[in-house]
């Protein structure tokens, strides 16, 4: 635990800028995700920055040094040391970076207590008589997280990775050189090198935001008192979970978009289903939203957009993107290319403008994604210490946005596919037609198949159902495999499951093969059998 010698220090767990949720302890100055300081936080900062940790001495040149204990880092660093390479690695912050501490983890241990909270509500449906009101303990939920968070951390910490045999350096770590790197005053001599400093929230630059105070997900996951009234600006992935997680909790939850539809960059129909939960949530959505200006007004914030309209909000959650974490490493000095809005510049192949050093994870990839950055990694290992020429290109990357429904994406959307010019055929099957979800009263989801006219070769899917996170990589699967529907088809799925859609899109694809001349070749064949 935390010894007398690094004492807990005190910092204001709020949103920043002046708002008006409870001082609060950290248990690292200037890290808010690491209040409160309970015995769940303690034992998580034991575990990824152990406060009496001593850097090793550095001796000899390594075969790869990383820069960032994130999932690309942790992947890295101990894929390395497990093949015989003499490894470092170097964290400034929380190993484990933003999915443990303020991502992946954190959020969907809020997400399934909203999903209880809600099934408690539609309890009746199904028979069971509830209390009339479902009451919340919010702060009993944040404990929730904070305790499963903690108990996930071993396996992130730096003890695991020294037991692994890294060199585990937990300070700033920034390129002097070509083949060096200085971490808190020690030189590090590499063959190889792997940039993983991940990516923190974007700002925007709207007036009197900054000076009013917001939430990232840096710091929503320290609060231990629900608002009153959230605006969450930006209806990406994060803000449009967050929005219905609040608004299952018990706040009024404003959601606030510029662009025409939630969810922009998903399938529009599949965008439309999750909007039609947000509202049954109470979810104000405000789409093709200006926003104009932040005031505050004592502690309530005033948000303009629109010419006229305004929202009054107790906290402001900012969720409208990454940006790479490229600042203060001294990349210049290395000879790494890199832009402050698209990361470090790789190939292909992961090489950085600087052959000895690659760079994986959110910090050079479009693909923000924990499970991205882990095959990331991967690419790095192959290539950098064994002449690999794996390609990031060839990797199938599905992804999940974890409302409720759920919305999963493998490969192509249609319109990416006409883009590209190839032909494509969609197939769409409703979750209505299937019976286990007919079953538990879940049938507003859907599946759209795209496959390559005339054939069935999978090039994309799109997935909306509770489970389609669960469900997408049957898909991914067939993609990754070369094999196409009608191999689906043929694949006995067990019944009544959810599951059984993609094994339906597989129906419907064979049904197609049905033509008109076909049916007609098996009438004649048929009557000559009779």
């Amino acid at each position: 635990m935390i010894e007398a010698a690094n004492p807990v220090q005190k910092i204001r767990a709020r949103d920043p800028g002046g708002g008006a949720f409870e001082p609060g302890v950290a248990v690292i100055e200037g890290l808010p995700q690491t209040a409160p300081a309970d015995e769940h936080n303690r034992r998580l900062v034991d575990n990824v920055h152990p406060p009496d940790w001593v850097n090793p001495t550095a001796v000899g040149r390594y075969n790869l040094v990383v820069i960032g204990a994130g999932t690309a880092g942790l992947v890295a660093a101990a894929g390395a040391a497990g093949l015989g390479a003499k490894v470092a690695l170097i964290e400034r912050d929380l190993m484990g970076g933003d999915c443990l501490n303020v991502g992946c983890v954190p959020s969907k241990a809020l997400i399934r207590c909203a999903r209880a909270v809600a099934e408690a509500r539609n309890a009746a449906g199904f028979g069971v008589a509830m209390p009339p009101e479902v009451s919340v303990d919010f702060p009993a939920v944040m404990q929730r997280m904070r305790r499963l968070r903690a108990g996930i951390s071993p396996h992130d910490s730096a003890m695991r990775f020294a037991g692994l045999g890294v060199d585990v350096f937990l300070g700033t770590g920034r390129f002097t050189g070509p083949q060096t790197i200085d971490v808190d005053g020690q030189t590090l001599h590499f063959a190889r090198a792997c940039i993983a400093t991940g990516a923190r929230a974007a700002a925007l630059p709207i007036p009197g935001l900054a000076e009013c105070g917001f939430l990232t997900n840096e710091t929503l996951f320290s609060l231990t008192r629900l608002p009153e009234r959230l605006a969450i600006i930006g209806a990406g992935p994060i803000g449009c979970e967050m929005a219905q997680t609040f608004a299952r909790f018990g706040a009024r939850v404003t959601l606030l978009e510029a662009g025409a539809q939630i969810l922009g960059r998903e399938d529009a129909d599949a965008a439309q289903r999750v909007e039609a939960a947000l509202v049954r949530d109470r979810v104000d959505i405000r789409c093709s939203a200006n926003i104009t200006s932040v005031t505050r007004h004592g502690h309530e914030k005033i948000i303009a957009f629109n010419g006229g309209e305004s929202i009054h909000a107790d906290a402001i959650l900012l969720g409208v993107g990454r940006a790479p974490n490229v600042e203060g490493l001294g990349l210049e000095q290395a000879g790494v290319e890199y832009g402050v809005r698209e990361g470090v510049k790789v190939d292909d192949r992961l090489r950085t403008s600087n052959r000895r050093i690659f760079a994986a994870g959110d910090v050079c990839s479009r693909y923000k994604f924990t499970h991205t950055a882990d095959f990331l990694a991967r690419i790095v290992i192959q290539n950098a210490l064994f002449f690999g020429r794996s390609r990031a290109s060839a990797l199938t990357v599905p992804w999940c946005t974890y409302t409720d429904p759920e919305i999963a994406h493998v490969g192509l959307y249609e319109h990416d596919a006409e883009e590209k010019g190839i032909p494509v055929t969609t197939t769409t099957v409703e979750m209505s037609d299937v019976d286990r979800a007919i079953l538990e009263g879940e049938t507003e989801g859907f599946l759209k198949v795209h496959l390559r006219r005339g054939t069935d070769r999978i090039l994309g899917a799109t997935l909306v159902d509770r489970h389609a996170g669960e469900m997408i990589s049957e898909i991914t699967l067939a993609m990754v495999a070369g094999r196409g529907l009608g191999t689906i088809a043929r694949t006995i799925h067990p019944y009544p499951t959810r599951a059984e859609i993609i094994r339906k899109a597989g129906d419907a694809y064979n049904r197609t093969r049905l033509t008109p001349f076909v049916r007609r070749l098996f009438q004649r064949v048929l009557k000559l059998r009779r």
